[in-house]
């Protein structure tokens, strides 16, 4: 009986700790909805990567290859989140000099309870920036499909992470010398698809173009067209996530970044319709991602109407850019990583300093600014990172390459059966 009294005494002991928890999670000064929609936002965004990115590439591959693009997609976010918790959020979030973090976070310890500057718990805010992380490196990924290795593949995202992401991340976002400069990225037009939209075009030259004799029918343009509208409502997270709240600038984010990806499309249709007689069903999607990567650096700052000309732009500009690095250049980039990322995320950042002013419906510039000292900003902003990309990736390329083989055997790109005969060999397999 005594025993049975002690351990009931135990449990309720257990379950006032239990109950007692929640409440500890909210510190004081953290805002409860604030911390709901950045919790929620970054779920948005894992959407938009996993399964939305994949889906997207599943459909322009072949079907026997749908296996190894969602193997690939799922590995590098899996990688890279675990390097991030590591060591990528005080590389870029910790207090240091402006061109690394400090080491005060390693392991994610010592976060405040509070995010300095925002009413978000800081637990919350670095699980926010450990997806936005993952995403960029999956996204080169798209541009390598049915050729890349798995076991050279994730080895160089980690790479690429750590000396790519992380300090372009702590230049513009954890207080670097580009956020001095004044440049500006909202959500990531620099951050995330400038760094992932020129690294997949270097990796797509390097590693050539598929074996297999073109062209040659994708496997589903239905699963590309599914997967774009994940991305889509996924990117709701990225840039309304980046508000860092639930507020009016939160709603301006998802307005501007829908209004963006909508003219995007059917300016994309309208191009492709020009240069080739026709649209397809790849068209509109395309042409949405193109408008959803346009607006990321500048989604909060710009008004409706700046968003949907930037958006206008961006289909057709990347409409062009994608055939030529397609037809003109020869590149197979399978997804168009860098004319649709790259580029939008390029053009986005610089006409994000004149469409920012409070004619056309943007925030306006601070005291000590103006569209034109903007305008500097962005351009030192843009080519600094894109001559950083562009050195370092073809080192780490290279690096890797000298201990693993970056491409599968062509006899695997053709559909060689396994030595079992049971079914055509993975592709992914070292």
């Amino acid at each position: 009986m005594a025993k049975r009294v002690t351990g009931m005494k135990a449990g309720a002991a257990l379950l006032a700790l239990l109950a007692a928890r929640p409440a500890l999670a909210q510190p004081p000064g953290a805002d409860s909805g604030d911390n709901a929609w950045l919790l929620a936002a970054s779920a948005l965004v894992l959407l938009a990567v996993l399964p939305g990115l994949a889906l997207g590439w599943a459909g322009v591959v072949r079907g026997r290859n749908l296996l190894p693009v969602f193997t690939q997609g799922f590995a590098s976010v899996a990688a890279v989140s675990l390097l991030w918790a590591v060591a990528g959020y005080s590389l870029v979030f910790a207090p240091g000099p402006s061109v690394i973090g400090g080491l005060q976070n390693l392991g994610l310890a010592n976060l405040a309870e509070l995010r300095l500057g925002t009413a978000v718990s800081e637990p919350v805010f670095a699980l926010f920036h450990m997806i936005l992380a993952a995403l960029a490196p999956t996204l080169i990924v798209g541009a390598l499909v049915e050729r890349v290795r798995l076991g050279w593949l994730v080895p160089f995202l980690l790479l690429w992470s750590l000396f790519v992401y992380v300090p372009v991340a702590r230049w513009l976002w954890g207080g670097g010398w580009l956020a001095q400069l004044g440049t500006l990225d909202y959500a990531g037009g620099i951050v995330i698809h400038t760094t992932a939209g020129i690294s997949a075009l270097l990796l797509a030259i390097l590693i050539g173009k598929r074996a297999y004799p073109a062209p040659v029918a994708p496997h589903s343009p239905v699963l590309r067209l599914a997967g774009a509208g994940l991305v889509w409502v996924g990117w709701f997270g990225l840039t309304g996530g980046s508000a860092l709240g639930a507020s009016a600038d939160a709603g301006f984010a998802l307005l501007n970044t829908h209004l963006a990806a909508a003219s995007a499309a059917l300016c994309w249709m309208a191009a492709e319709r020009i240069r080739h007689g026709g649209t397809g069903l790849a068209g509109f999607p395309t042409g949405a991602l193109a408008g959803l990567a346009a607006v990321t650096p500048a989604a909060g700052l710009i008004g409706p109407m700046g968003a949907i000309g930037l958006g206008a732009l961006a289909g057709i500009l990347c409409f062009i850019m994608a055939d030529l690095v397609r037809r003109r250049f020869d590149i197979d980039d399978a997804s168009n990583m860098f004319a649709v990322h790259g580029v939008g995320g390029m053009l986005g950042a610089l006409l994000l300093a004149p469409l920012t002013a409070v004619a056309l419906g943007g925030v306006g510039y601070g005291e000590d600014s103006g569209v034109l000292v903007q305008l500097v900003a962005q351009i030192v902003g843009v080519a600094a990172v894109l001559l950083w990309t562009t050195v370092v990736t073809l080192l780490l390329a290279l690096v890797v390459s000298l201990f693993l083989p970056m491409r599968v055997p062509t006899e695997m790109e053709h559909g060689s059966p396994d030595p079992a005969g049971n079914h055509p060999a993975d592709p992914t397999a070292d």
